[in-house]
């Protein structure tokens, strides 16, 4: 551009990040002179003026040892911005935090977070033992703290998974699922009003969260509906939203549970309570998944001489059972409330359904009959 009257100058005007002693970047604005617009044509002051695009553009300039460190960055990150997320999602980035990121990295300027020191630090996890699934999820809850620190103007390292060289992925170990008859004989062997709560857990999939988050509002016998609007904290037993928005769905609520359900509510296990709640224990308050599962169910496996297993195998026997039944993985994906089909049938793969197992024998009957 051409600034000035009596003595037009051709002039270039850029921006450039400058790095604050507080660790965070100030966009400055710079004008250079190129020289008299009488002497010095615009494709002369173009070529003039690139060296100064070129050497903004080229990076950022940072010393590596100046400004916040990710330690002092995570305190403001619990501040401001933990407080928003799911009390599970903190719980997790916390241990993460607290066992391997502060301890190794935490005294690092944010600058200095970068590819090659967080490669030493995937080795350190692998190192002790961790597994592959562990340390990505350590690794997700750095690169998000640095996005967030980035978003807020501070300079700060950068990383790629696909730049890193993780642990190798070691055997994955089959999902516990307890079998229809597994189930049938723990519901049957189960003291009200738990019964009732796993019969509607296992034969609907339900996550135990979400079973012992049920209001009596939710369970619509006219339409034969169980409406999943909440879940139970594990930890905290506070009331919250599901785990997802594809977790909030109405599903069948088959004869079988309905019957179990109307006689529940006409029974003494039935306790009424404010939050209008289906399952609530002596104090009128949630039940405690981790209580359930050391005190009544683990002990009840134990007694029936079934392989142990959590509440979640319920949910994984409820989708190996419906896939094996012949359920097409839509239907099942649609019950389970999962993200996509693809999910699950990447989990329960080695489900062998009737189908399946028909067309192998068909197959191997006609390859004996060749060789005859």
């Amino acid at each position: 551009m051409i600034r000035g009257t009596k003595n037009p100058q051709r002039c270039g005007i850029y921006r450039e990040d400058v790095l604050l002693k507080d660790g965070t970047l100030h966009r400055a604005r710079r004008t250079v002179r190129l020289g008299p617009a009488s002497k010095l044509s615009e494709r002369a002051a173009r070529a003039k003026f690139q060296p100064y695009l070129d050497r903004v553009n080229a990076a950022v300039p940072m010393s590596p040892k100046s400004g916040m460190t990710l330690e002092a960055f995570v305190q403001e990150w619990r501040s401001n911005v933990a407080t928003n997320l799911e009390a599970t999602t903190v719980r997790a980035a916390n241990s993460h935090l607290r066992a391997h990121i502060i301890p190794k990295l935490g005294a690092l300027a944010l600058p200095e977070v970068g590819t090659k020191i967080v490669q030493a630090f995937v080795t350190s996890l692998a190192t002790g033992g961790l597994s592959r699934k562990t340390v990505e999820n350590i690794l997700l809850t750095l690169s998000s703290i640095l996005s967030k620190a980035r978003a807020w103007g501070y300079a700060c390292g950068s990383f790629s998974l696909g730049d890193l060289t993780l642990p190798r992925k070691g055997i994955k170990q089959e999902q516990r699922s307890f079998t229809a008859t597994e189930s049938g004989r723990i519901i049957a062997a189960a003291k009200e009003p738990f019964a009732t709560l796993w019969a509607i857990v296992f034969m609907l999939g339900l996550r135990i969260g979400e079973g012992i988050a049920l209001r009596v509002s939710d369970l619509d016998f006219e339409r034969k509906i169980v409406r999943v609007r909440k879940s139970v904290d594990s930890v905290t037993r506070k009331v919250k939203a599901c785990k997802s928005d594809a977790s909030s769905a109405d599903l069948p609520m088959p004869t079988q549970l309905e019957a179990r359900l109307r006689s529940h509510l006409a029974s003494e296990h039935f306790r009424p309570n404010d939050a209008g709640l289906v399952f609530v224990n002596k104090r009128g308050r949630p039940y405690s998944a981790n209580k359930l599962r050391e005190k009544y169910l683990h002990p009840l496996l134990k007694k029936l001489g079934i392989p142990h297993g959590g509440f979640h195998a319920g949910r994984h026997g409820a989708t190996s059972s419906m896939l094996d039944g012949g359920a097409t993985p839509s239907v099942v994906q649609k019950q389970m409330r999962r993200s996509s089909a693809r999910t699950t049938l990447g989990i329960y793969g080695h489900v062998v359904g009737d189908a399946q197992r028909r067309a192998v024998e068909s197959h191997a009957e006609r390859i004996e009959a060749g060789g005859r």
